[in-house]
């Protein structure tokens, strides 16, 4: 029998935690105001894609296997880290470029890859899982249960990075960025960077 109560909880945890300030609701945020509507969506599929693929291995136990694997934890940690670092860098490149921004319509697999690779580069995501999953399940919970409510969270992370995407390609936000847009890519740079350099540090901290 289906736990509504449980599977409420989960979802609450899991929209707190995926729809609050994080490299890849800012990505999102940005790359709708930049590009419209479309590539947002199709950004935000490839963010919920990697999403999808941390759930499923917080699901499966591989993420605990994944916490135990400090050598392996640690690599991943690294390589995110300087993904994150890249982005900065890009982001900060086009903020210095005096000219605006070119806004490109088209939209494709490059899209979605670049959300993918955003959401994939980020390992402490199946922490976040693991935690979210542990407040309804428990030792007693079936395999439906663990199924559905790691299938209810995954739509909810399409819901959510679709939601931004919507909100933030309206033509008025699309304004705003084109007049703010070094503020703004200078901003984002920033907190590139930030969480690039702390997922470097805690690759290297031992637990």
């Amino acid at each position: 029998m289906v736990d509504i109560a449980s599977l409420m909880t989960i979802a609450a945890a899991f929209i707190v935690a995926a729809a609050s300030p994080g490299p890849a609701t800012i990505a999102v945020i940005t790359v709708s105001m930049n590009a419209g509507r479309r590539t947002g969506l199709h950004f935000g599929l490839g963010l919920s894609a990697g999403l999808a693929f941390w759930g499923l291995v917080a699901a499966t136990g591989l993420g605990a296997l994944l916490q135990a694997s400090s050598y392996a934890l640690s690599f991943l940690k690294l390589m995110g880290g300087v993904y994150l670092l890249w982005l900065a860098f890009n982001s900060a490149r086009s903020a210095k470029n005096a000219e605006e921004a070119q806004i490109h319509l088209e939209t494709g697999p490059r899209d979605f890859n670049r959300g993918l690779l955003l959401n994939l580069s980020n390992p402490k995501a199946v922490f976040a899982w693991m935690a979210v999953l542990a407040l309804g399940l428990d030792q007693g919970s079936g395999t439906g249960h663990v199924i559905l409510a790691t299938g209810l969270c995954i739509i909810l992370g399409f819901l959510i990075y679709a939601f931004y995407a919507l909100i933030f390609s309206t033509s008025g936000a699309m304004a705003i960025y084109r007049r703010t847009r070094r503020w703004i890519e200078g901003a984002v740079a920033g907190l590139f960077a930030l969480a690039g350099l702390g997922l470097i540090r805690s690759a290297f901290v031992r637990q």
